[in-house]
């Protein structure tokens, strides 16, 4: 029984991506963008050329995105000491205010990119096929996508290898 129950919550799990991940970009190489972080410098994808960087699109008003808050703490603690990874948030808030409240409170000291527009208004949710949040899009050292993914797990997977 535990082993079917097992299977079942593995195969729920395994349905986020089928559900929500469907359209991400799955190859290939990652749209570039321009956009403020909100230390008030524009940042390119090109800026981290070399690197592999993990941009987590998330809002602060999603329960999804704070539910996930604490595993993206403990990832950039894990990277802390790795200068060959970035984490990077790509928030769709739309109040800057609310951003940084939540960023501060929470102890999020990664670099954090906003248009501070609407999901369905912003060029890089298009850019990127961006339907659900939180989403995870790894993109390797030359820019190329190596994972796009709406599971947390897949990320952490990703980076132990």
């Amino acid at each position: 029984m535990a082993a079917l129950l097992t299977g079942a919550v593995s195969l729920g799990a395994q349905d986020l991506d089928a559900r929500y991940a469907a359209n991400l970009i799955k190859e290939g190489p990652a749209p570039d963008f321009c956009i403020q972080g909100t230390d008030g410098k524009t940042y390119t994808l090109k800026d981290f050329k070399g690197k592999t960087v993990i941009l987590d699109f998330w809002a602060t008003w999603c329960p999804d995105c704070r539910e996930e808050t604490p595993r993206l703490l403990a990832l950039q603690k894990k990277l802390k000491g790795r200068k060959d990874v970035v984490l990077v948030g790509v928030s769709f808030d739309t109040d800057p205010s609310a951003l940084a409240a939540y960023v501060k409170e929470q102890g999020m000291d990664w670099l954090q990119l906003s248009e501070f527009k609407k999901r369905k208004d912003s060029a890089i949710a298009a850019a990127y096929h961006i339907q659900w949040i939180p989403t995870k899009y790894v993109v390797g050292p030359d820019g190329r996508i190596l994972l796009a993914t709406v599971m947390q797990d897949k990320v952490e997977a990703l980076l132990a290898d």
